[in-house]
């Protein structure tokens, strides 16, 4: 892989330090459950942080684990690492102890800030691992004491491009999560091309994120794209529900969404929807799994804010198709992000012909050095400048791209290809189906055939009879093949530590 040319950059000042500097302090960054913070207020907590990693030793390319929920420490964690030269690795506050131990294991941070919530399971993780570093509890009286003890003045290391600036992590469906070394040019090429000039975030906009910025779809789109143009973040803690999700809204007045399929779903559902306040909203994206079709169009009939799909990775650290404010195909990934190339492959990396279907590939400067501590994955995923996905994609003659799944999920049925995304975009138009996921299960003859998995509407009676009307249903708009073998009904379906179905659970039948 060839190093890009390195070049001084850090993007604490970016997106933070450029702000004080030039006169706008006192503009608002954040709207919080505790009010609203400047960017005075999170410059200053930011140097308090800082200065009390310094104070444990933490310097230049060390890692720092925050585990926090949504609030100014989290975001003054996060640049007060970045300032430091330091490299942030976000994780789910929320992990059970055995997933907390691998982090502690796998990333071996010199410090470790997590909320008092939290407290519990990361200490007796920490206890379990020798390298662990002693674990900082966020959110007592005795640390925000201390904290407002703290100086603020902590100069700013001269990082360059292409060092490390965060660690983000693959899904981890099979296996641990990989851990992708992002770089501080990554983050700002990113915020630049799709942040400023696709979704066209300005100073006067609002974001509200339905993943936490924990999850580096919400860490660009709620935190760096708003605070790279002067604009303003609104972060709560609490769990995102439909319920809280509409409060949010009405509270904060967001113009930005940040939204996943699971939050379209729900919100769509809500037997509230038609009579909650969405006016404030200029636009809402999706990300971080397939949008069905047919959420599109439900999403569209119910709320008329423009829905901008769009496919990014941990490896090019963000979105890099999207649709646009005013120019939206439902159904599609929308088009390649100017200052990107992507091409749909075969696996000896030929070009596949318009239409067809083949392994996306992408190029561009938001390329990751690799995976930490896997140069076996590194090399075969990082190719000439370019990140090999395990992502299905095809391209129309317009240049709009369709997603067909990844490479590992897609299955082999009576000798013909199913994405199980066709399917369960299907599934979904029956009335009774609320939501649905369709692997591939080994039959008693070793054969993998489809299986759905349907949480149904509230009203819906399930049963063999539900059951068979699924399979017909599907058999009479697909190919006779594409059908599901059998039907699940379930109340929730399992979910990985970034809050994507978790389809390797299913598949093995432990969900």
């Amino acid at each position: 892989m060839t190093e890009p040319l390195q070049t001084p950059l850090n993007i604490f000042d970016e997106f933070l330090g450029n702000h004080i500097r030039e006169g706008r302090g006192d503009r608002r960054a954040l709207l919080t459950d505790r009010g609203p913070h400047t960017y005075q207020d999170v410059f200053d907590a930011s140097g308090r942080f800082a200065r009390l990693m310094l104070q444990a030793g933490v310097g230049p390319g060390d890692r720092v684990l925050i585990a926090l929920p949504d609030g100014l420490a989290y975001v003054a964690a996060l640049f007060g690492t970045l300032r430091l030269g330091a490299v942030v690795v976000m994780v789910n506050p929320h992990l059970p102890r055995e997933q907390i131990e691998y982090f502690f294991r796998y990333t071996e941070p010199r410090a470790a800030f997590v909320g008092t919530e939290s407290e519990a399971a990361f200490r007796e993780a920490a206890g379990n691992v020798a390298s662990a570093p002693d674990v900082t509890t966020v959110g007592s009286a005795d640390f925000e004491e201390r904290l407002a003890s703290l100086d603020t003045d902590v100069p700013v290391h001269p990082t360059q491009s292409n060092d490390p600036a965060v660690f983000l992590f693959s899904g981890g469906t099979t296996g641990n999560p990989k851990g992708v070394v992002q770089t501080h040019g990554s983050f700002r090429n990113t915020t630049i091309l799709y942040g400023q000039r696709t979704l066209l975030i300005g100073p006067d906009d609002v974001t509200l994120s339905v993943p936490k910025l924990y999850f580096g779809y919400a860490t660009g789109t709620n935190l760096f794209f708003p605070f790279s143009v002067g604009a303003t973040s609104a972060l709560f803690p609490e769990r995102c529900t439909a319920d809280a999700l509409f409060d949010a809204i009405e509270r904060y007045r967001p113009t930005v969404l940040v939204n996943v399929p699971t939050m379209v779903n729900n919100l769509i559902n809500h037997p509230d929807a038609a009579t909650r306040d969405l006016s404030s909203l200029r636009i809402a994206t999706s990300a971080g799994e397939a949008l069905p079709v047919e959420l599109h169009r439900r999403w569209d009939a119910l709320f008329g804010v423009p829905l901008l799909d769009g496919l990014g990775t941990a490896e090019m650290w963000h979105i890099f198709i999207s649709n646009r404010p005013d120019d939206v195909k439902p159904g599609t990934l929308g088009r390649v992000v100017d200052g990107f190339e992507v091409r749909a492959c075969t696996p000896d990396g030929t070009p596949v012909e318009t239409g067809d279907v083949g392994t996306m590939r992408v190029h561009g400067d938001s390329l990751a050095l690799g995976y930490w501590q896997d140069d076996d994955k590194t090399e075969a995923a990082f190719q000439d400048g370019w990140f090999v996905s395990g992502d299905m994609i095809s391209f129309d003659t317009d240049g709009y791209v369709t997603y067909a799944g990844r490479s590992d999920d897609m299955l082999k049925v009576s000798g013909k290809w199913l994405s199980p995304k066709e399917l369960e975009n299907c599934l979904l138009e029956h009335e009774s189906v609320r939501e649905a996921a369709v692997v591939g299960v080994a039959t008693a003859d070793g054969l993998v055939k489809p299986s759905a998995f349907i949480i149904p509407e509230a009203d819906a009676e399930t049963g063999e009879g539900l059951a068979t009307a699924l399979q017909e249903w599907a058999r009479s708009r697909l190919e006779p093949y594409k059908y599901p073998r059998a039907v699940h009904f379930m109340d929730e379906l399992p979910r990985t530590h970034l809050g994507k179905v978790d389809r390797g659970r299913l598949a093995r039948g432990d969900s």
